[in-house]
């Protein structure tokens, strides 16, 4: 939820807005905007670690709220800045508006879309939501570029409403100037890899990264559209692109590799949760090659849907076509994902509902052994990584269901 100041900081807040407005106009580096609800935070950031690589680059931070992040950032930009990448989120209607007030970009990224902040206190509609996404394409004028995914048909129709050049990616060949073999793409616990087309270019070059996640060869696929737009002619760029990839770790909290307790592996995915990157993370789960122990699967809630109920009952079909040996579902809304689950002919003994961290730990202890692969999908807010400390014997620092990062931290 956004945080909206009051009195004093209203003004202060009001000011730099129109600072950074200038001081970007100022200084004219080439701005690409970014948003979607998933896949968007690993694709600026990805982004930004090759650019920097060729010009002075910045980024928005990935820690901060988008309405400040982003007049803090623009004010960052120098008299040498060549490229401003910038993570665009919205969770209420007009925040697009506000954001490209100061954001003026030559390339406009929608990575993908999921219902999340559909629920009333949000937008309330998921149509609201979609709608407010594509208005960073319709401010696009005919001398810019829409890199969209086409693999994604919400934002593929997206194309329609733009005047800028579209580019799509994905994994159609014959519809994406720049797409991934899906029949390439293997994961283990070290990394990624896969096999990137250009039709533009004709040719194809293998990718490999320490990024760990099907969802990382559309993130990368998209990167690479977007610097193959920046230098169509500059040969150096391919290498750039796939050392720099190459060495990028991921995320705390966003499919990395920990020691697990009790002797086990965790695939740590605990920072965001909506529809769409669950599915991903199950079916990467599934997809990594593991015979050391069990695949035991821990879910949390995801929050902000426009109907929770449905949402959460369709990850069960997710789990019965890319099934892990153990599922737990935690919190309320999981019920539901467990209860379809079984309904859709799960084991009903490997199919388990704890209705908060206490009781999926309870339940943890109880079944994992040395060698076991757990996942652990959830959102920050959430904080599901309490599981984690209360299985080594760890103090977690308060009892409640939603649980703010400021005092949570993971």
């Amino acid at each position: 939820m956004s945080y909206s100041p009051k009195g004093i900081k209203k003004i202060y807040h009001q000011t730099r807005r129109l600072l950074a407005k200038n001081w970007l106009h100022l200084w004219h580096p080439t701005q690409i905007a970014i948003t979607g609800s998933q896949g968007k935070t690993n694709t600026t950031q990805t982004l930004y670690q090759v650019l920097k690589n060729i010009a002075p680059t910045i980024v928005t931070d990935i820690n901060l709220d988008t309405n400040f992040n982003v007049p803090i950032t623009a004010l960052k930009v120098t008299p040498w800045t060549k490229f401003a990448v910038f993570e665009l989120g919205v969770d209420h209607p007009n925040e697009m508006d506000l954001h490209l007030e100061i954001v003026k970009p030559k390339i406009g990224m929608i990575t993908g879309l999921s219902p999340v902040h559909t629920d009333k206190e949000h937008f309330g509609s998921i149509k609201k939501y979609y709608l407010e996404k594509r208005k960073l394409i319709e401010k696009l004028t005919q001398n810019d570029f829409a890199v969209l995914n086409y693999d994604d048909e919400n934002v593929r129709k997206m194309a329609d409403f733009t005047k800028a050049k579209v580019i799509f990616y994905g994994s159609d060949k014959n519809n994406c100037q720049f797409y991934y073999d899906k029949n390439s793409v293997k994961i283990t616990l070290s990394g990624t890899h896969f096999k990137l087309f250009s039709t533009n270019y004709n040719h194809f070059q293998p990718i490999s990264t320490k990024l760990i996640g099907l969802h990382h060869s559309s993130n990368l696929t998209a990167v690479y559209a977007v610097l193959k737009t920046l230098f169509p002619k500059d040969k150096k760029i391919d290498s750039v692109f796939k050392k720099t990839v190459f060495n990028l770790k991921p995320l705390r909290g966003r499919m990395n590799i920990e020691k697990g307790p009790m002797k086990t592996i965790l695939l740590n995915d605990s920072l965001r949760a909506n529809p769409k990157s669950t599915d991903e993370g199950i079916k990467t789960f599934y997809k990594i090659n593991y015979k050391k122990g069990k695949k035991i699967a821990v879910l949390g809630v995801m929050g902000e849907l426009y109907d929770p109920v449905i949402e959460h009952k369709k990850t069960a079909q997710t789990l019965i076509d890319f099934p892990p040996d153990i599922v737990i579902g935690v919190g309320n809304y999981r019920k539901y994902t467990i209860d379809e689950l079984i309904k859709l002919g799960f084991s009903k003994e490997k199919a388990f509902f704890a209705k908060n961290v206490f009781g999926a730990a309870e339940i943890l202890k109880k079944i994992i052994h040395p060698g076991d692969f757990i996942y652990l999908k959830s959102s920050l807010l959430r904080n599901l990584w309490r599981i984690i400390k209360i299985l080594k014997g760890e103090k977690i620092c308060c009892q409640e269901e939603f649980c703010p990062y400021n005092h949570c931290k993971f």
